[in-house]
């Protein structure tokens, strides 16, 4: 394996957590780090005293590194990072803005900054901006993605071709397969995100981890692109989205018909009608609820198989 990620965060496995929001708590997060790889908590739904809470019960239960995912949308925004620095933690991800904005800012405490991108000029960007690593996002994944609905292995090569810095891949990656062949396009390491969104530490509820299982090809759509795009599966939520559709709604249409809290309705409280249940293409392949460390193993024992074969 690559050892570039690796000493970058110091983990014994190129593999990421994703940041989820309402699934990605500390207990996940620390259960990732113990099994060799880097687990994110998700500050994106947590208000900042909770984001607190979660990153001192993580550093009690584990003392392998982590780190912390932030949406650079959230209105709290310099609470949120004063937490991060106050709290000592040394990596963060950043996504859904300008990695300008804050990159400097973390970089001046010694702290690690990763930014999520999708496209080659968002990389390029990140680039210069100063961050240590990019994860590249292709448009299988679940959650907010990006408008350009590039594919992961498009993205990665096209990535990897002009920046000078760590690339991580993201989107559609769930086993050691799909980890060898982001590696083979040029990937430094790979992200994970649906594949930890179905683990007995996910903070997601039981409904929608048993959803995550259940979904076959076919059964997740990227919507709502006027507003940010996401992946859900498709339930009666998101076939209420598509009914509005046909009427031509206005941009406040669609505003009132998503309301509020949605995500969390969904994935954390399990409503499985109305909720918005984001997960990503690859849960097609995902068919059982395993703990954080038996996936790691999993995919890295696979990994190994199969680069054996054909390597």
């Amino acid at each position: 394996m690559t050892d570039t990620i690796t000493k970058l965060f110091n983990i014994q496995y190129p593999i990421v957590q994703g940041g989820m929001i309402w699934v990605s708590g500390w207990k996940l997060a620390s259960a990732v780090s113990n099994a060799g790889g880097l687990g994110l908590i998700g500050a994106g739904s947590m208000y900042p005293n909770v984001l607190r809470e979660h990153i001192q019960k993580c550093k009690k239960a584990t003392d392998k590194p982590f780190g912390v995912n932030v949406p650079m949308l959230y209105p709290d925004i310099e609470q949120i990072m004063d937490i991060i620095v106050e709290e000592g933690v040394k990596i963060v991800f950043t996504s859904a803005g300008n990695p300008k904005t804050w990159t400097s800012f973390l970089k001046e405490k010694g702290i690690t900054v990763v930014h999520v991108v999708s496209s080659v000029k968002f990389a390029l960007k990140a680039e210069v901006a100063g961050v240590d690593a990019v994860v590249c996002e292709g448009f299988e994944a679940g959650g907010h993605n990006g408008r350009e609905e590039t594919t992961t292995f498009t993205l990665i090569p096209m990535v990897k071709e002009q920046v000078n810095i760590p690339v991580i891949a993201a989107g559609g990656i769930g086993s050691g397969r799909g980890m060898l062949a982001a590696m083979v396009l040029g990937a430094n390491g790979v992200q994970i995100g649906s594949r930890f969104a179905a683990t007995k530490e996910s903070s997601a509820h039981d409904n929608f981890k048993d959803t995550i299982v259940s979904v076959k090809d076919g059964d997740t759509q990227l919507t709502l692109k006027e507003l940010a795009p996401v992946r859900l599966v498709k339930n009666k939520f998101f076939n209420d989205v598509q009914e509005l559709y046909k009427h031509n709604p206005s941009l406040e249409d669609i505003k009132k018909l998503l309301g509020r809290a949605r995500a969390k309705r969904g994935m954390f409280e399990g409503d499985l009608e109305e909720g918005e249940l984001e997960i990503g293409q690859i849960a097609g392949l995902i068919h059982e609820i395993k703990s954080a460390r038996e996936v790691i193993e999993e995919i890295v024992t696979e990994y190994d198989i199969v680069k054996s074969k054909f390597i």
